[in-house]
């Protein structure tokens, strides 16, 4: 499994980048590994409010329905719309074009609470 080490992740398996005042979030390679081939995500409205650890969205997949945790609370500022027409994004490139959306923090400081990239691989290694 990837796990980029400039990274933050949570227990649930969202990856996080923070840049230029946002928090860009996803769902790790694990995560997208476990699920299988993705067929639709169901993304947040730009402008809702998150909390951290609160529902974000939705990723289907030919094996199962799995919700999407916010990484951090906040308002989302942004969705990667390109996924409702190529959802096999989060498959082929979860880290990059593969992306769900970002959410300007209310804390910045909740960003650095979260795993670094050797955490995540003990959790995942189990």
């Amino acid at each position: 499994m990837v796990v980029p080490c400039e990274l933050r992740y949570t227990s649930d398996h969202e990856w996080s980048r923070f840049h230029e005042g946002r928090v860009r979030m996803g769902i790790t390679d694990y995560a997208q590994d476990a699920l299988g081939d993705i067929v639709f995500v169901l993304l947040p409205e730009v402008g809702s409010r998150v909390e951290q650890g609160g529902v974000l969205g939705e990723v289907e997949s030919t094996k199962s329905v799995s919700e999407i945790y916010a990484p951090v609370a906040g308002e989302v500022v942004a969705i990667n719309g390109s996924l409702a027409d190529a959802p096999e994004k989060l498959n082929s490139d979860p880290y990059g074009e593969g992306w769900i959306c970002e959410i300007s923090p209310v804390d910045s400081d909740a960003y650095s609470g979260l795993l670094d990239a050797a955490s995540y691989e003990q959790l995942i290694s189990g």
